[in-house]
């Protein structure tokens, strides 16, 4: 499997980013049985913070799509990084939990996420296919647009 993750990758043109070191004091992941449960990601890039704002005040979809885009290949680099560097140990994507930084009136979030489920589902194919959720919330840390939480079945090692 990872043979067919990575060639899907190199297809794409898609390179994953190192996996983040946390911000504050918890863990970018833990693993229970053979699940790996993935902490909130941002959209993070090579030049740092790459997405803030709201969505509903200056930021507009096609932008907070491009954030949870980016935000989720951090998510699937901490995945990597969670499973030794073998994607191929990646069985399924369980669920993604995405929050948008949204006004009130803000209604559109679970097209912020597309960005991220579309992604996803690129790079793993069929085993990327998730449940999930997308909610609206009024702030995120550093201001950031989206921030993305996932969870991932995985092979024992």
């Amino acid at each position: 499997m990872t043979n067919s993750i990575e060639q899907r990758l190199a297809e794409l043109g898609i390179e994953l980013p190192s996996a983040a070191a946390p911000v504050a004091n918890y863990t970018p992941f833990v693993i229970s049985g053979n699940l790996v449960f993935i902490s909130g990601q941002g959209p993070m890039g090579p030049k740092g913070l790459e997405y803030t704002g709201k969505c509903g005040a200056g930021i507009d979809i096609e932008t907070a799509q491009k954030a949870a885009r980016l935000t989720a290949l951090n998510v699937l680099a901490q995945l990597r990084a969670a499973c030794g560097g073998d994607l191929g140990r990646v069985r399924r994507c369980v669920r993604i939990e995405g929050f948008v930084n949204a006004t009130s009136d803000f209604t559109q979030h679970p097209a912020v996420i597309n960005g991220a489920s579309d992604v996803i589902v690129a790079i793993l194919g069929p085993i990327g296919v998730h449940a999930r959720y997308a909610v609206g919330v009024d702030s995120l840390p550093f201001g950031m647009t989206v921030e993305i939480a996932a969870i991932f079945d995985i092979e024992p090692v």
